[in-house]
């Protein structure tokens, strides 16, 4: 244990004089997790509408007074004609076209039925889904209020009262679900980033020539690689944790020793992964290329913006060989829903596994020889 100390005395060392080293560990975990939770924004707002009142009646300019006023739709001009209104979503000026057409007023309040078109630009599949969703919705709403007035007041009170309550997120905040994965994702780029590059580097200096020719035995030089990076990945955990309080207002509902169990764990899997990644990798560019490779996977595959059960079947199966999917899950139901060990043992047993294979792996693979 002696020769482990100083093997761990010498990593930090190394860590703490390597000042880009440091950046990654501390400032850049610091500026995603400011940046990202404000910019990726899962609302589409500032959608551009092109108009063509047909009607130019009191209840037509109701309708589009209420439209502005969601908050997400601005009218980028009004038109006399469809065609010119196409024009616009051609030249990439409007992403909807909502048309009102003649006597629209009063076929609504004489035969209690009118109709009204909607277009919709579908280039950006997502902006065009959700726009003519909130476009439908505030119709549909503008259209019961209607029908309340149209009634008389003797027949207002019957029907199925509905009222909705969210849980966990009442608010529908997209930050509270977001930050959670963010924070998963961060922990995997400093364990599994930071362990691959620091034992290339000793191959690019030429010090692991040195180390191989130590008494230093196989399972000590593992420890040391892996265990600063594991203590500096709890740092990294425990500041997004401090930054969604202080920032965001989140605070975990669940057990905090529960949470950090967890992260420890699935450490040893991504850590685990570094350290396999550097014994096949002979530069820190050729680990950067392969850890990022496999980045790119694990946050597609994640659920950190695409929901799981929203993916193909072939894509369901290839996330359950994904880590970051469960400490995605694992992290959002303790921090969100305060759920306790029990809830989190399938992820936890995966997640276990994940660290099992891949270290043994890692150590098959890493020999004491040139």
């Amino acid at each position: 244990m002696n020769i482990l100390f100083y093997i761990l005395q010498k990593e930090f060392k190394q860590v703490f004089r390597n000042k880009p080293m440091i950046a990654i560990i501390f400032v850049v975990p610091i500026i995603q997790f400011l940046i990202l939770p404000l910019a990726a924004d899962f609302e589409i707002k500032n959608i551009n509408i092109a108009l063509i009142d047909n009607d130019k009646s009191t209840t037509s300019r109701l309708l589009i007074n209420k439209i502005t006023a969601s908050g997400y739709f601005r009218i980028s001009s009004i038109e006399n004609s469809f065609k010119q209104a196409l024009k616009k979503i051609e030249l990439d000026k409007a992403d909807l076209i909502l048309e009102f057409p003649a006597n629209f007023e009063k076929s609504l309040y004489r035969e209690s039925n009118q109709k009204v078109l909607i277009s919709i630009n579908s280039i950006n599949g997502i902006k065009a889904n959700l726009g003519g969703f909130y476009l439908i919705n505030i119709i549909n709403e503008f259209n019961n209020e209607i029908q309340l007035d149209l009634k008389p007041t003797s027949q207002n009170f019957g029907g199925i009262d509905i009222r909705t309550l969210d849980w966990f997120n009442p608010n529908l905040n997209y930050k509270i679900f977001l930050i959670p994965g963010l924070l998963a994702i961060l922990v995997t780029m400093v364990g599994g980033f930071l362990t691959a590059l620091n034992i290339v580097r000793e191959k690019e200096l030429g010090t692991i020539e040195q180390i191989n020719v130590t008494p230093i035995k196989k399972w000590q030089f593992i420890l040391s690689k892996l265990i600063p990076f594991w203590i500096l990945a709890n740092l990294v955990f425990t500041n997004g944790l401090i930054l969604g309080y202080l920032i965001y207002d989140i605070v975990p509902k669940g057990n905090l020793l529960i949470l950090y169990c967890f992260i420890d764990i699935y450490l040893l899997a991504v850590l685990g992964l570094g350290l396999l990644i550097s014994t096949i990798s002979e530069t820190q560019q050729q680990a950067m290329f392969v850890m990022f490779f496999f980045m790119i996977i694990f946050i597609l595959l994640g659920g950190l913006f695409t929901p799981i059960d929203s993916m193909p079947t072939w894509a369901q199966y290839f996330a359950h060989l994904n880590p970051v999917k469960y400490v995605i899950e694992a992290i959002r139901l303790v921090m969100l829903k305060g759920s306790g060990f029990e809830d989190i043992i399938p992820q936890t047993t995966a997640v276990f596994l994940f660290a099992i294979i891949i270290n043994f792996l890692a150590i098959i693979n890493y020999r004491k020889t040139i």
